[in-house]
């Protein structure tokens, strides 16, 4: 088996198969903040078109040009961004709405030549919209890479012309596509577009390299370069922990024939595993889940209206009630038709009717608050109540930054109590938090019943609520006050499905010492993520936190 190829060596045969194929291999997502290494990479990149995630559709597609028109006094239409060949760079692309997601990707298995997703995220929760990040073969993330790990970049124009010349020619190896797909589907990746974007990247590859036939060593770093960053973290390491199936006897005999072309599937998948570090892995799962969370983004609920936040394209409508006409949308809806609406040739009135009419729209997003419910009974104090406290304490700190609302409930003994109505206030907090007593019974369902309550309260004003349950499960005080483990679980699953009829985000944190299968009922029952964390510091369990919640 090969070597993995080097960070550097990762980036230049990227660099290398987006100059050979881009219309093939669709293009790049580049994870990387301001740096010079970024600069230097990005210079090497073809001449491009920039857009950014706040353009609109006349930018894209084309339509009318207003001032052409209004100039010229017959209808003048721009060319957008899209109708040309040239390749496009989506600058903040962490940022990148699902709608204009959508017309990229639409774009993409259409004509689109290539797309460079330059990613900026600066959190886990940061990246790139699943549409687009499904479609562009290549991935890059620099944030490993200093300046002195920068080698030599050259890309020579006649080395680029005699590689696009033999790409039609490149032969893969027989069983090639069918490995490439069982890697992919032992990595957890569902898309079928993952494979055969890996084959496309392969035969650039091999054609950049001279070979006829791609290589051993071409399928792995094509692997490398395609598969690795869409795997699945957890699945995959539970599959190297595992002892290997042993092969069937038609099997065996199979792989000690010096005769079969097929690259085990086993060498493929130790190639993919070695290609990134575990970190990064980790750091895209978990913005992965933070997307799929229901509305537990790193902001509140977004919301349309007429009067602030970011815009968004124009509606036909009639003025009133607060509501405002965007004057170029309409002069714009207008121009074509004023030919026909002209009485004379050479009138010069411009004519704007109601069917012409724009409005202007704006989508601004409620504030967030995260509803901590904390367990802080004998047994939870006893396991990690101490570990709890810190992890709250970190992310308070996080929500402090981002001007999110913290609440904080405590349960003990046969009741709850909301130690913390919704504040900004770091230091009030903290002093709350600290001052949290531990012991006594576990009324899990009475903590639920006051979380639920304060998150439909929180609605009520236009916060988007978000509720983080941290405990070790076992409870055992009923609603009425009563011991009974049987009806105190009973209570607290009936409150787990009121709280995801009402369509509240909600965190299951498990911090017993042993994950609790009840916990994991509750979290199904919620329809939110489970985190067991028996062995987790206080950094960790914060860190978990953050990319659940998007914090």
């Amino acid at each position: 088996m090969s070597e993995p190829l080097s960070p550097w060596g990762r980036v230049e045969a990227a660099l290398a198969v987006l100059a050979v194929d881009p219309a093939g291999v669709k293009g790049l997502w580049l994870r990387a903040r301001s740096s010079p290494v970024r600069d230097v990479v990005m210079q090497a990149l073809p001449v491009a078109q920039r857009i950014h995630p706040g353009i609109d559709d006349v930018a894209l597609f084309g339509g009318v040009d207003l001032a052409a028109t209004l100039s010229a006094g017959q209808v003048r239409r721009s060319l957008g961004i899209l109708s040309g060949t040239a390749p496009v760079v989506l600058t903040m692309a962490e940022r990148c709405p699902p709608a204009l997601a959508a017309r990229l990707a639409r774009w993409l298995d259409d004509r689109g030549p290539c797309l460079v997703a330059l990613d900026e995220g600066a959190q886990a929760e940061e990246v790139l919209a699943p549409a687009l990040a499904d479609r562009l073969g290549l991935f890059l993330d620099l944030g490993e890479l200093g300046y002195s790990d920068i080698g030599a970049l050259v890309l020579p124009v006649e080395r680029i012309a005699a590689a696009r010349g033999r790409l039609a020619g490149v032969v893969l190896p027989a069983g090639a596509l069918e490995s490439l797909t069982v890697v992919a589907s032992a990595m957890g990746i569902a898309s079928l577009r993952a494979p055969l974007l890996a084959i496309a990247v392969a035969r650039a590859l091999a054609a950049w390299r001279g070979e006829a036939v791609a290589s051993d060593d071409t399928l792995r770093h094509a692997a490398e370069l395609t598969l690795a960053h869409r795997g699945d973290l957890p699945e995959v390491a539970e599959e190297q922990e595992s002892a290997p199936p042993q092969p069937e006897p038609g099997e065996a005999e199979a792989q000690q024939n010096p005769q079969s072309d097929r690259i085990p599937d086993e060498i493929l998948l130790e190639a993919v595993r070695a290609a990134l570090p575990a970190d990064l892995l980790a750091r895209l799962a978990a913005g992965k889940a933070a997307r799929a969370a229901k509305g537990s983004g790193g902001t509140g609920a977004a919301r349309k209206g007429n009067h602030r936040g970011r815009p968004l394209p124009p509606r036909p409508g009639v003025p009133g009630s607060g509501k405002r006409i965007d004057l170029v949308a309409t002069l714009r809806a207008a121009a074509p038709w004023q030919p026909l609406r002209r009485r004379t040739p050479d009138a010069v009135r411009l004519e704007i009717r109601t069917s012409d009419l724009r409005l202007k729209r704006y989508q601004e997003t409620s504030d967030r608050v995260l509803i901590f419910a904390v367990d802080a009974s004998g047994s939870s104090a006893l396991s990690r109540l101490a570990e709890a406290k810190g992890a709250i304490e970190l992310l308070l700190a996080q929500a402090y930054a981002r001007r999110d609302h913290v609440a904080l409930i405590a349960f003990r003994g046969v009741g709850a109590e909301l130690l913390l109505p919704p504040t900004r206030s770091l230091v009030q907090a903290k002093r709350r938090l600290s001052g949290l007593p531990g012991g006594g019974g576990t009324p899990l369902a009475a903590g639920l019943r006051m979380a639920f309550d304060l998150g439909l309260q929180t609605r009520a004003r236009g916060m988007t609520p978000t509720i983080a349950l941290l405990t070790d499960g076992r409870g055992n005080v009923a609603l009425d006050g009563s011991t009974n483990r049987v009806e105190a679980e009973t209570d607290a699953l009936r409150l787990s499905r009121l709280i995801c009829a009402a369509a509240i985000p909600a965190l299951v944190l498990d911090i017993a010492n042993r994950p609790q299968a009840a916990l994991q009922r509750m979290a199904a029952t919620l329809g939110a993520a489970y985190v067991p964390l028996p062995r987790a510091d206080a950094h960790r369990m914060s860190g978990v936190l953050q990319a659940a919640l998007g914090a």
